[in-house]
């Protein structure tokens, strides 16, 4: 059985199809959500630098993933990614004061059992109403009947998204892309 926190050699690459262009300039939307940490978290509000990596869902040991998951190019990775951004944490905190989040559809109950599981110093938010993702127009897919949010991640200052990755691979890199850009534009 392949682990959660590895990545297999073979997943599919996924290609950049414009669904996150008109993002950079935007102002993150006035939404409260739920968050791991137990309070509601409105990222339009904090002041500073936010990284907000967006994410289809957090596999759980024992529970398979559903049907096809490692075929669909860029679902596969968020227990890496998490991991990644737990790892530089303290470094993007060094590097300009950034405020991480994850972000996924899963309900806070099912994001605490990961956040918990992995270590996460900082909080998991929950649009299981997809509120933030439409707001924004974040690109989405759909499985097994759940709509899951394309692996994206922003970086905002003030509330106003500075830049954008997508599509993030391989979702393990993705936070030293982070702390790449930041150490280049800051």
């Amino acid at each position: 059985m392949q682990s959660y926190q590895t990545l297999p050699t073979d997943l599919p690459v996924p290609e950049d199809d414009g669904a996150c262009q008109h993002l950079a300039g935007m102002q993150l939307p006035d939404i409260a959500l739920a968050s791991t940490h137990g309070a509601l978290v409105n990222l339009s509000q904090p002041k500073g630098w936010l990284v907000i990596y967006c994410y289809p869902m957090t596999g759980t040991p024992g529970v398979p993933l559903p049907d096809g998951w490692d075929s669909i190019p860029g679902a596969r990775g968020c227990t890496p990614q998490s991991c990644a951004f737990r790892d530089h944490h303290a470094e993007l905190q060094r590097l300009v004061g950034a405020q991480v989040f994850g972000l996924s559809t899963q309900t806070t109950t099912y994001q605490t059992e990961a956040a918990e599981r992995l270590h996460l110093p900082f909080a998991l938010l929950s649009d299981a109403q997809l509120d933030f993702a439409n707001a924004l127009k974040l690109p989405t897919f759909n499985i097994e009947g759940m709509r899951l949010i394309k692996r994206i991640t922003l970086i905002a200052f003030d509330g106003k998204i500075q830049q954008c990755f997508y599509p993030v691979f391989p979702p393990d890199q993705n936070a030293t892309q982070v702390i790449d850009w930041l150490s280049q534009h800051v």
